[in-house]
């Protein structure tokens, strides 16, 4: 019995000792894409939904949109970075930048102006730079 029990506790280490999950490195990682224009209401309702419509920029064809990573700075201050995903397994990439839409909803919870800062870029010291629109309140 227990020279059974040994042998499937050896043959099981064996298999599970056989599978690994883990890559040895990681063919993608996370950037962000430059915004270059949005379309925003000229004022806002409070408890409000409104889908902000936005323009950005892709670098190449390694390179995807994932998503917006909206981030609350202040009460009513939101920093807007389109995310995106690129590939460094592909063997070759067009170099050719292309502008893409996609929106986001956001809800108005409260009654002071919204302050949005969307990420379009660095300068040349490396220094994020940002579109900021205000939009007020009814």
């Amino acid at each position: 019995m227990i020279k059974k029990y040994t042998l499937v506790v050896a043959l099981f280490t064996f298999i599970l000792g056989g599978c690994s999950l883990e890559e040895d490195e990681t063919n993608f990682y996370f950037t962000s894409l430059p915004i270059e224009s949005v379309e925003l209401p000229e004022s806002f309702n409070l408890n409000e939904t409104y889908k902000i419509n936005v323009t950005y920029s892709i670098p190449d064809g390694c390179t995807q949109y994932e998503g917006f990573d909206v981030t609350k700075e202040d009460i009513t201050v939101r920093n807007v970075v389109a995310v995106g995903v690129a590939m460094t397994d592909l063997v070759s990439c067009t170099q050719v930048v292309t502008q893409e839409e996609a929106s986001f909803n956001f809800i108005v919870k409260y009654d002071q102006p919204y302050t949005f800062r969307f990420y379009q870029g660095e300068n040349s010291e490396g220094e994020p730079e940002f579109l900021e629109l205000v939009v007020p309140v009814n």
